[in-house]
């Protein structure tokens, strides 16, 4: 079977590397060539049970991720005393990896085929006869065309992320604090190194003494040494209306974008990695390749799933602005009731991973 995958981004590489380890035949096709990635903050936090499927299919992973076996929920009323505290016995409740050091690690198959061609279109990607195509790229002439009916959402926010160092400590404990502001997120990195992720309800640029003062304000964990320079993104809710047309499947960030407080947004895509290759695996045993079968088997599957999911996020978002305009009434009451309930804690933190 012959795939071909459009847009140089993690989403492909990642997918790449499991469908090469399946013996499928894969082409990278984008419209700028390959490069390193050296200076980003952008961290990613993966799930425990992502984690397993990803080390099974690319063992190289196990030397990136740094465990994380609690999160603790935190309102603006109370700093000092968490809401509730997300934690899975005998196991870690996500893995948190650098975004630059997997996405140059998964560039390092020397099995992977990268063409660049600029400009191209459906036209074009047609004469080369792949069974399959997928498009996880937002800018190319196929997405403008074929790809534009969608549910969105714009959240008027933006999300500030940055990477702390720090002194020595046992960092295994997240922090999320759900502030006036939007959330802000402690992600541990490393026993030195934390990563900061602020999604502020404002538009507003953050420089780097900005954050600064807003993660000092929530800040009882670390003797801070450094801060890195900050990056920031628009925040929106995305799901797109079809996945599918003829055998081109759209796939990634381009099928679903959701508010980075749960930070599920790559979590999503790798079960949807999950599920593609469940259904390759299941269609090329019967002998099936037929690009627009196998595209429209994963709409199917997967569509009503990513939409309640992001909803599900997004809900979760509006409930914690209510809540902050009630002065936290409405979370401390819930909250309550759930460490109180041992079978709604098990789960809540069930759902979390």
């Amino acid at each position: 079977m012959n795939i071909c995958l459009l847009g140089n981004n993690l989403t492909n590489l990642v997918l790449a590397n499991i469908l090469l380890k399946k013996k499928i035949n894969v082409d990278i096709i984008s419209q700028t060539k390959p490069s390193l990635l050296t200076n980003t903050a952008r961290t990613i936090a993966i799930s425990n049970e992502n984690y397993k499927f990803l080390i099974k299919n690319i063992k190289q992973i196990s030397k990136l991720g740094w465990p994380t076996d609690k999160i603790k929920i935190y309102s603006d009323k109370n700093k000092s005393s968490d809401l509730f505290e997300f934690k899975n016995k005998n196991q870690s409740n996500f893995y948190l990896l650098k975004y630059s050091e997997l996405y140059n690690l998964m560039k390092k198959n020397k099995f992977l085929k990268f063409i660049n061609l600029k400009n191209y279109n459906y036209d074009i990607i047609k004469k080369r006869n792949y069974n399959l195509i997928i498009n996880s790229d937002q800018n190319n002439q196929i997405t403008k065309k074929y790809f534009q009916k969608r549910v969105e959402k714009n959240y008027n926010s933006l999300a500030h992320t940055a990477i702390i160092d720090h002194k020595k400590i046992e960092n295994k404990i997240a922090y999320q604090f759900f502030t006036k502001n939007g959330p802000l997120a402690f992600l541990p990195l490393s026993n030195n190194q934390t990563s900061i992720v602020f999604s502020n309800n404002s538009l507003k640029l953050m420089n780097k003494l900005s954050l600064l003062q807003i993660i000092k304000k929530y800040n009882h964990q670390y003797e801070i040494t450094k801060v890195s320079e900050v990056e920031s993104v628009g925040i929106k809710f995305l799901v797109l209306r079809e996945y599918f047309f003829k055998n081109i499947l759209c796939f990634g960030d381009l099928i679903h974008k959701v508010h980075p407080l749960a930070g599920q947004g790559f979590n999503m895509t790798i079960r949807d990695i999950k599920s593609l290759t469940n259904i390759l695996d299941k269609y090329t045993k019967l002998g099936i390749v037929d690009g627009k079968i196998i595209a429209q088997k994963f709409q199917e599957n997967n569509k009503h799933l990513n939409f309640m999911y992001g909803l599900g996020i997004d809900t979760i978002n509006s409930f914690f602005k209510l809540d902050s305009k009630l002065k936290n009434n409405l979370s401390e009451s819930i909250f309550k009731i759930l460490k109180g309930n041992k079978t709604l804690n098990k789960y809540a933190t069930f759902l979390s991973n």
